[in-house]
């Protein structure tokens, strides 16, 4: 990222909310507005840091959008910001954090603030992220039998907890006063928090 403020691509297909959103997050970001999926992919380069994309436009879904920033490998951190409740077809797909309308300004700010914190981590930390928020996502919507039924939620867990494996080891490498260290103990922390509401 450059000494500019990051740059956040608002993509909504209504003009009312997505004016809306880039007037909560002017002051403290870069922001560019694209009405539906095909402007967004115009508006696309390698400067977005955050793209927040609607699931639900006709010209171009933001399903497909953002399949198309993912295949042209645009390194930018995406927030699904939906009407569409979370079903276990998000597992398989590329987005970093799910948000459910309606937003708050808060909650749309602390979102685009935790992904750009965890740009600054490795793949690896990137991925549990990612794959944990899913997790939780999905805990909050479905009940137990069908969460222990799904096999695509069974393979999310079992990812989750292979990746924070691998980072246990690391993490056994390095010293309590380390960065990363106090990052993944806050991870570890979350964690925890999620699988006591999942029982």
């Amino acid at each position: 990222m450059s000494a500019d403020p990051p740059l956040v691509l608002v993509v909504e297909d209504e003009p009312d909310l997505a004016d809306l959103y880039a007037t909560w997050l002017r002051d403290n970001y870069r922001v560019r507005v694209a009405y539906g999926g095909r402007e967004a992919l115009d508006e696309l380069d390698d400067e977005v840091d955050v793209a927040l994309l609607d699931r639900r436009m006709p010209d171009l879904s933001g399903d497909e959008a953002l399949e198309a920033i993912r295949e042209r490998g645009v390194d930018c951190r995406v927030a699904m910001v939906t009407a569409v409740e979370p079903d276990y077809d998000i597992v398989e797909m590329g987005f970093d954090d799910y948000l459910v309308k309606p937003v708050s300004r808060e909650a749309l700010k602390e979102t685009i603030e935790n992904l750009l914190l965890r740009d600054t981590y490795d793949e690896g930390i990137q991925e549990l992220f990612s794959l944990a928020s899913k997790k939780a996502l999905l805990e909050s919507e479905k009940d137990a039998v069908s969460l222990e039924n799904n096999e695509e939620y069974q393979e999310l867990t079992e990812r989750v907890a292979e990746l924070r494996n691998d980072l246990d080891e690391t993490l056994g490498q390095l010293g309590d006063d380390d960065d990363f260290a106090a990052m993944y103990r806050d991870i570890g922390q979350t964690a925890s928090n999620e699988d006591v509401s999942s029982e």
